[in-house]
C-alpha cells in the first residue's frame, strides 16, 4: 500500500500538489525561469526530485530501503550551483541549507562539528512549518487580538451579585449601553482612527540565560535549550508598558498567534518534512577533497570527511526537537576542483555522490541571456530600483553586448568569477544615475553602448585599476 502521513505531518496542499504535478521535463522548465543554461545539472536535479515523488508512492518496506541519489555538481564559482539547489527547494517547500564544508575544517581552530547541519536545517524547518500554521490561525488570531485590544480600550463593567441571580433593569441598561459603545469602538478601531491612543498593556518579560554560547560540539544546542527553560523556571514575570494601540495591536497579535499554534503539532512536521523531503547544499566540499599525508591540514581535511561520511550514509541526530534521521535527506555537493579531483575524496563519500554533473563556464551569449531573460533579471532589477525615484531607465541592446563583453573580458583576465561579473560591471555603470535619481530634473536615461564605454573607459584603459574596481 502506498505511504500516506498522517494529515498533520502533510506539506501545504499548494507545494504538495506542485510536486505531483511536475514532471521533470516541468521542472527543467521552471528552474529556466532563473537560470540560464546548465543543462545537465537541471536535468539531474530534477530527476532527483521526482523520484521522491516516485518513493512516497511504494510500500513502506520498499520505501525505506530507496536512498536519495546525492548530486555531485563541478564547476566554477558564479555558474549557477547554489542557484539550482535553491530554486529546487522553493518549488516544493523544502527545507534548505546551504552551509560550506570548509566550517569544518579551520585548520589551527576547532570548527564546528558536523550534526550541526542537520540541527540548522531542523530549525529552519520549524520556522518554515510555524509559518504555514501562523497563517491558517491568523485570522483567528487577529479576532481574538481585536477583544483583547477592545477590553483594555473599554474594560467590561462588573456585575453586581453571583452568578445565576436575576439581573435587574438597571444592570441591563448598563449591559445594552456597554454593548454599543464596543461596538462604535469596534468600527473605530478598524477604521485606524484610534492608532495612536496610549494604552497599558501586560508583557511578559523577555530574559537572557547568562550563559556564553560558544559554537563547539552540541554546545549550541545548550544555549536553545536554556532560552526555554529559564522564563518557566522564574515563573514568566511580567511588566506594564505604556504604547499606543498600533504598537500594542503588533504585541498582543503575536501572544494570541503563539496561543493558538501547537509547538508540538510543529516540531512533529518539522522534523517529518526535513526526514522525508530536506535538501543540503554542502558547498567547497574541493576544500576538504585530499587523503592523508600524516602531517599537515590534509589529516584534517580526511577527518572532515570520515565525519560526514555517516551523516550522508544515514544516521540519527539528536536535535532540540527529537530525533532526526538523514537516511534520506538529498545533499547536494559542490565545489569548483581546480586543484582536487573528486576522486581525491575518501572511496566511501564518493560513492554516496553517485550522480556527478560537470557545471560550464558561462560565455558572452550567457550573460546576455543572464540580463535580459530570467523572471529576476539584473537589468529588471535596476529599471525597477530606479523606477522607485521616478526615474525611466532604458537599456539599448548594444549596451547588454556591451556590458557582457566587458564581464566576458574581465573574467578572462582576472579571476572567473561568473554571473556575479555582471552585478559589479553593472553597478559601476548605474553608479552616476544611482547617485543622481533623487535630484535629478530629467527623468528618462537611455544607457547604449557608448554610456557604457563612457562609464567604464577610466577603469578599462588601466590593468590594475580593472583588477581593482570589476
Amino acid at each position: 500500500m502506498p505511504i500516506l502521513l498522517p494529515e498533520s505531518l502533510e506539506r501545504p496542499a499548494a507545494a504538495a500538489a506542485l510536486e505531483t504535478e511536475l514532471t521533470p521535463r516541468e521542472i527543467v522548465a521552471e528552474l529556466d525561469k532563473y537560470i540560464i543554461g546548465q543543462k545537465a545539472a537541471k536535468k539531474a536535479v530534477a530527476i532527483a526530485l521526482r523520484n521522491r515523488f516516485r518513493r512516497r508512492k511504494l510500500p513502506p518496506d520498499l520505501a525505506d530501503e530507496i536512498a536519495p541519489k546525492n548530486i555531485l555538481m563541478i564547476g566554477p564559482t558564479g555558474v549557477g550551483k547554489t542557484e539550482i539547489s535553491r530554486r529546487l527547494a522553493k518549488l516544493t517547500s523544502s527545507p534548505f541549507l546551504k552551509i560550506e564544508a570548509s566550517k569544518f575544517t579551520e585548520v589551527g581552530y576547532v570548527g564546528r562539528d558536523v550534526d550541526s547541519m542537520i540541527r540548522d536545517l531542523v530549525r529552519i524547518s520549524v520556522d518554515m512549518v510555524k509559518q504555514e500554521k501562523i497563517a491558517e490561525i491568523l485570522e483567528k488570531a487577529r479576532a481574538g487580538a481585536e477583544e483583547r485590544l477592545l477590553d483594555i480600550l473599554l474594560p467590561p463593567p462588573r456585575r453586581r451579585g453571583g452568578p445565576g441571580e436575576a439581573v435587574e433593569d438597571g444592570e441591563a441598561g448598563e449591559e445594552t449601553r456597554f454593548r454599543e459603545t464596543r461596538e462604535k469602538l469596534r468600527a473605530q478601531l478598524r477604521a485606524g482612527l484610534l492608532e495612536d491612543r496610549p494604552v497599558e498593556l501586560e508583557v511578559k518579560e523577555r530574559t537572557t540565560p547568562p550563559v556564553e554560547v560558544v559554537s563547539s560540539s552540541g554546545v549550541e544546542e545548550i544555549g536553545f535549550q536554556i532560552q526555554d527553560w529559564l522564563p518557566g523556571f522564574l515563573g514568566g514575570r511580567t511588566k506594564k508598558r505604556r504604547m499606543k494601540v498600533r504598537e500594542a495591536r503588533e504585541v498582543i497579535l503575536e501572544e494570541e498567534e503563539k496561543r493558538l499554534v501547537d509547538m508540538d503539532q510543529v516540531s512533529a512536521l518539522a522534523v517529518e518534512r526535513v526526514e522525508q523531503s530536506g535538501i543540503i547544499f554542502l558547498d567547497e566540499v574541493d576544500k576538504i577533497a585530499g587523503r592523508e599525508s600524516g602531517r599537515g591540514p590534509d589529516v584534517s581535511r580526511e577527518g572532515v570527511q570520515r565525519d560526514l561520511l555517516p551523516i550522508i550514509e544515514g544516521t540519527t541526530v539528536n536535535t532540540r526537537f527529537g530525533l532526526v534521521r538523514t537516511d534520506h535527506i538529498l545533499f547536494i555537493g559542490a565545489g569548483a576542483f581546480h586543484v582536487s579531483k573528486p576522486s581525491d575524496l575518501i572511496p566511501e563519500l564518493q560513492g554516496r555522490f553517485p550522480i556527478r554533473v560537470e557545471l560550464t563556464p558561462l560565455s558572452k551569449e550567457d550573460f546576455v541571456r543572464i540580463l535580459t531573460e530570467p523572471a529576476n533579471a539584473l537589468i529588471r532589477q535596476y529599471e525597477a530600483l530606479m523606477g522607485t525615484e521616478g526615474v525611466r531607465v532604458s537599456f539599448t541592446p548594444d549596451a547588454v553586448d556591451e556590458i557582457a563583453d566587458i564581464a566576458e573580458k574581465v573574467n578572462a583576465d582576472a579571476e572567473n568569477i561568473g554571473a556575479r561579473r555582471l552585478h559589479t560591471v553593472v553597478e559601476k555603470v548605474m553608479e552616476d544615475i544611482s547617485f543622481t535619481a533623487p535630484d535629478v530634473a530629467e527623468k528618462t536615461v537611455r544607457v547604449d553602448r557608448e554610456y557604457v564605454r563612457t562609464h567604464l573607459q577610466d577603469v578599462l584603459v588601466s590593468q590594475d585599476l580593472r583588477r581593482f574596481i570589476l
